[in-house]
């Protein structure tokens, strides 16, 4: 949170948990509204502080040969002709799908459980609605990572800021180096980490129940549905701040566009459920939402749909939104005062799609749900 003026209780922190891949601006020109723009890193550098600075930089230029002491091996020992298993999160585009392992059978009334059929999800060139940008082979164009010297894996960038795209050999398989501007690097693929999310691929009976539970308060006879200082929405003066019931939520409201029985205040949007699901201390991409959407069985056509037609400016979302927070004062102690979210999270930095709508504004809109719930539970009045 560079230059803001409040002294608040704990300031938001660089998250390790995209592999800082958003800490400094990207060029993507020759990717046609693909995983990053020079606009989301630049708003990440503005909101997220110092913390986990210049490592963009520093794997662009500076890495070179093996990389830091094999730390890819568990990336690849996954990825790299990794063989598929009863858990996978691989999805219908990857290969062939693995079938189940032995040893037992399901429990029962264990119920469905979502995501079996899924691998490794990694980062990748995708097109302006989410979907895959495929080569001329049919294969998805896994975006380049190396590690800088820190330990972080962070995009690879040639001299002009453009990302790279990991070869494939002659058998289909990515590489494990490649030459950029003469030099020869080391690359992995960035694994998605979806962190709370995860609790997508539990049973459908666990979101069922969870949506269940949210919709008996929402549905209430006398229920006053507003929404809080984060976008959440807010029964009766209660927050519902359950992640599984917020992921089961936006799971139907993706699926049917509605929330049943509900009517949502003015305001509300379904990516700040996605945003409430998810770990506060964490990031959120484009591949985040797309793999998961995915997970949830959410209908592509219907998400493609939307994500066409979906904008999104943090100026016009965030710049009146208030917050009343524990400020540090002179004489040390705190004190409750109202600071304005635009200034206090993103430090004026505005934000708003470079085309009419996309996965990318989603995927945004939901990181910048996501940063403003962290500062105001990080520092809110309790």
């Amino acid at each position: 949170m560079k230059g803001s003026g409040f002294k608040v209780k704990k300031l938001i922190a660089a998250s390790g948990a995209v592999f800082a891949m958003l800490a400094a601006p990207l060029a993507v020109d020759h990717f046609v509204g693909g995983v990053f723009s020079s606009a989301m890193a630049d708003s990440h550098q503005g909101n997220k502080g110092a913390g986990g600075g210049g490592g963009a930089g520093k794997g662009a230029g500076g890495q070179k040969g093996a990389g830091k002491g094999g730390k890819g091996g568990s990336i690849e020992d996954r990825v790299f002709r990794a063989e598929p298993d009863e858990d996978s999160d691989r999805p219908d585009w990857a290969g062939v799908k693995g079938g189940k392992a032995g040893g037992g059978t399901k429990p029962p009334g264990a119920g469905t459980k979502k995501g079996d059929l899924f691998g490794d999800m990694v980062v990748l060139v995708r097109d302006e609605n989410g979907l895959p940008i495929l080569n001329a082979d049919g294969l998805v164009q896994v975006i380049a990572f190396v590690y800088d010297e820190e330990g972080n894996v962070v995009p690879l960038t040639d001299a002009e800021g453009n990302l790279q795209v990991i070869p494939y050999n002659t058998e289909g398989d990515l590489l494990t180096q490649m030459v950029v501007d003469g030099t020869t690097y080391s690359v992995v693929p960035a694994e998605v980490e979806l962190g709370r999310l995860s609790v997508g691929r539990s049973p459908e009976k666990v979101l069922d129940k969870a949506l269940t539970d949210s919709l008996s308060k929402l549905t209430g006879e006398f229920a006053v549905v507003t929404l809080d200082s984060t976008g959440r929405l807010v029964v009766d003066g209660v927050t519902i701040d359950s992640p599984l019931e917020n992921l089961a939520l936006y799971e139907v409201y993706m699926s049917t566009g509605e929330i049943p029985g509900v009517t949502l205040p003015d305001g509300f949007s379904p990516a700040s459920l996605f945003a409430a699901a998810a770990d506060k201390t964490g990031s959120i991409i484009v591949d985040t939402v797309v793999y998961m959407n995915a997970i949830l069985g959410i209908d592509t056509t219907k998400t493609t749909a939307y994500f066409t037609t979906y904008e999104y400016d943090r100026s016009d979302t965030w710049g009146t939104k208030t917050a009343v927070v524990l400020v540090l004062q002179d004489d040390g102690t705190y004190a409750e005062e109202t600071v304005n979210l635009y200034d206090a999270v993103f430090n004026n930095t505005d934000w708003s799609s470079e085309t009419v709508g996309g996965a990318e504004a989603f995927a945004q809109a939901s990181d910048d749900y996501l940063q403003v719930l962290e500062f105001v539970h990080d520092n809110a009045v309790r």
